[in-house]
């Protein structure tokens, strides 16, 4: 029993841990444009369920876009539905509603609200248990298959940043300290030359022999 709690226990952590899972409503003021930006990992499946609701006479576009500018997904005239893609490699992306109001007509806010969900929690096994003929239980399992992998991918991921921060860290520090000797020769440099030169002046002007 004890065993059993101490499991349940670790999925509840590890589910937390890789669940991605985030929802938002907002106000879209008439003709603006509003972006929401997150850093995500390489070939990671990210869906979203969007809903704009109506103003008579106003749209609103929706688009999702990498760093460089690339379309991923978009929606002209997007009022509501589910968009899904998969990162091709780990940059910063954007999804982004812009409103649009014809010349001459008043605009008014329109409310916009986005769930997005990454990794194993925008997997869809729906239908998976007819498809490939499997049980309620082995779906289930199939899902935790999935989610423990994500988990040693997220570990993987946070060990290789942590190397490279260390390596950056090092490499920072081995500069300081050149730049720091390089700076003490300079500073000995300028003053034995002073100390030349303040000593061939008085002697030109024979204040010292």
């Amino acid at each position: 029993m004890k065993k059993f709690c101490v499991n349940a226990t670790f999925l509840i952590v590890a589910t937390l841990f890789v669940a991605n899972v985030d929802s938002l409503r907002f106000a879209l003021q008439p003709g603006g444009q509003k972006c929401l930006r997150e850093e995500i990992h390489k070939d990671v499946l990210v869906s979203g369920d969007y809903e704009v609701y109506e103003q008579p006479g106003q749209t609103v576009d929706l688009h999702v876009v990498d760093s460089k500018g690339g379309f991923l997904w978009k929606k002209d005239h997007a009022e509501k539905g589910r968009f899904t893609f998969t990162t091709d490699e780990y940059e910063v992306y954007e999804i982004c509603f812009a409103s649009k109001v014809p010349h001459g007509q008043r605009g008014f806010p329109q409310e916009i609200y986005l769930s997005t969900k990454h990794g194993v929690e925008a997997k869809s096994y729906e239908g998976l248990d007819e498809a490939a003929k499997l049980k309620p239980l082995e779906v289930e399992l199939k899902r935790l298959e999935d989610l423990s992998e994500a988990i040693v991918k997220d570990f993987a991921f946070m060990k290789q940043r942590e190397e490279e921060m260390r390596d950056t860290n090092e490499s920072t520090n081995s500069r300081v300290l050149y730049f720091s000797i390089f700076s003490m020769l300079c500073l000995l440099g300028l003053a034995t030359w002073q100390v030349i030169y303040l000593r061939q002046f008085f002697k030109s002007k024979k204040l010292i022999e």
